[in-house]
């Protein structure tokens, strides 16, 4: 597309999800509704060529889908670009854009006339003392040998990986119906995010969610930390509550097909210790969840609850975990000062200190950093780099008016700006109603919720 596309006409077009859009030329408003995005594109091009092909040039569209806006050229032949052609000087207005530059003259020392191309400088008429025959005209000396590089500093491969085409919004069904588009800065965002998350580490690692506050949403959070990381790395994950009595995280997962819990998995640690041990052996004491791809360690259950986790118990639970998953991440009870909560802190790589969007959880969670900050040494280090998630309100409903989610939203903006300047991260999670009762399951959620648990995940594995 040779020649530049105006801002004029005004042309905007939408994509939604749900097989409708709209292009708007000028004002006027066209809606579409097919059977797919795809017929819906095909739809707003049609539409945009004719416009193009009156004007007999290429027009510029600005667009709008769920991934975010970008600008599209479309030319009269229905060809697409993601890129405005660039504007170029006719030749007969190049003299008055073209500045002539003098080139600088170096100072002079010597006096020495400096010779021009007009007038080149004539060189004397050599002379031969009369004392000494004369000499034949030496041979200029051999040109040196060109240098070498050697072959270990040459390579053929291309380093850079190619960038994929996009798969998401208008440019993802362009680039499917044929048109070559680059991803959006949202899909490279995204990509960058599952690349994160699909790394594998040395050793194992351990995450601890924490908040002394109850109704936090720590469980949630430890169910999709886990979800992702597993879904994506298929790295061997488990979900451990460890509540120095009864925790929900078993409440919040599915079950398997026994009733054990971590005391069982304890009492039988000598045995998953040994060197004959199996690595099948350890879904005796395990739950998996069967979409998600991880593992839950349930807290003990007894009706009873006469039982506290100890330190040493900690101890030999994380040995075991350690011998059969790569990474674990523990849920935890609302006391700091319990010994199975510090030996937990004691353990880990990663703090996620998850709040919902109300003043006294966030309150808490500020006095579980300020807790650990005060301990000094690995405690203050996990507190300086940790990551906190911030989720609106679970309290919400889907009844609640525009001026009620709007306040739900501002609140979760004012408690994430706050934690910034303390912590590594902080992330922003949307109200979800599958995150509030029953079992959580990853594909219940909304694509914007899913979309930012993924980057929450993101966030914690770039600490590892």
């Amino acid at each position: 597309m040779e020649t530049q596309a105006l801002d004029f006409p005004k042309i905007d077009a939408v994509l939604r999800t749900n097989g409708t859009g709209e292009v708007t030329i000028n004002g006027t408003s066209h809606a579409i509704e097919a059977a797919d995005e795809a017929a819906v594109l095909k739809q707003a091009l049609t539409l945009i060529t004719e416009t193009a092909a009156q004007l007999g040039r290429p027009v510029k569209v600005s667009t709008t889908d769920p991934d975010g806006q970008g600008t599209i050229i479309v030319s009269p032949e229905g060809t697409v670009s993601d890129t405005a052609p660039v504007k170029t000087i006719p030749l007969r207005q190049k003299a008055e854009h073209t500045t002539e530059l003098t080139p600088a003259v170096p100072a002079d020392t010597d006096k020495t006339p400096v010779p021009t191309p007009a007038e080149p400088a004539t060189p004397a008429p050599a002379t031969t003392p009369k004392t000494e025959p004369s000499r034949a005209t030496p041979e200029p000396p051999a040109a040196a040998p060109s240098e070498r590089k050697s072959l270990k500093d040459t390579s053929f491969l291309v380093s850079a990986p190619v960038l994929e085409p996009a798969t998401r919004g208008w440019r993802g069904v362009l680039s499917r119906l044929g048109f070559r588009m680059d991803p959006s800065a949202e899909e490279l965002a995204e990509r960058d995010d599952i690349r994160t998350v699909s790394q594998h580490w040395p050793g194992p690692r351990t995450v601890a969610v924490v908040n002394r506050k109850g109704g936090a949403n720590k469980t949630p959070t430890v169910v999709m930390l886990s979800a992702i990381l597993a879904r994506y790395s298929g790295a061997a994950t488990v979900a451990w509550d460890n509540n120095e009595s009864q925790g929900t995280l078993g409440w919040r997962t599915e079950k398997g097909a026994h009733d054990r819990s971590v005391l069982d998995l304890i009492d039988s640690s000598q045995a998953l210790l040994s060197p004959s041990a199996q690595a099948a052996e350890i879904a005796r004491y395990v739950h998996h969840q069967t979409a998600d791809k991880f593992d839950v360690l349930r807290s003990d259950e007894n009706d009873e609850g006469d039982h506290e986790v100890t330190a040493e118990e900690v101890d030999l639970a994380h040995q075991v975990l350690t011998r059969y998953y790569r990474l674990i991440v523990m849920d935890s009870g609302n006391t700091s000062r319990a010994a199975n909560w510090r030996r937990m802190i004691d353990y880990t790589n990663q703090l996620v200190v998850p709040v919902t969007a109300i003043e006294d959880r966030a309150e808490a969670a500020r006095l579980t950093l300020q807790t650990l900050e005060s301990r000094g040494g690995h405690h203050a280090e996990l507190a300086r780099n940790a990551v906190v998630i911030v989720s609106e309100s679970t309290d919400a409903k889907r009844s609640m008016s525009g001026d009620a989610l709007k306040r739900a939203k501002d609140e979760a903006r004012r408690i994430a700006e706050g934690f910034t300047p303390h912590v590594r991260a902080v992330v922003r999670i949307p109200y979800d109603p599958a995150l509030v009762n029953g079992p959580i399951r990853y594909d219940a959620l909304q694509p914007a919720t899913q979309r930012a648990w993924l980057a929450a995940a993101a966030a914690v594995a770039r600490g590892f």
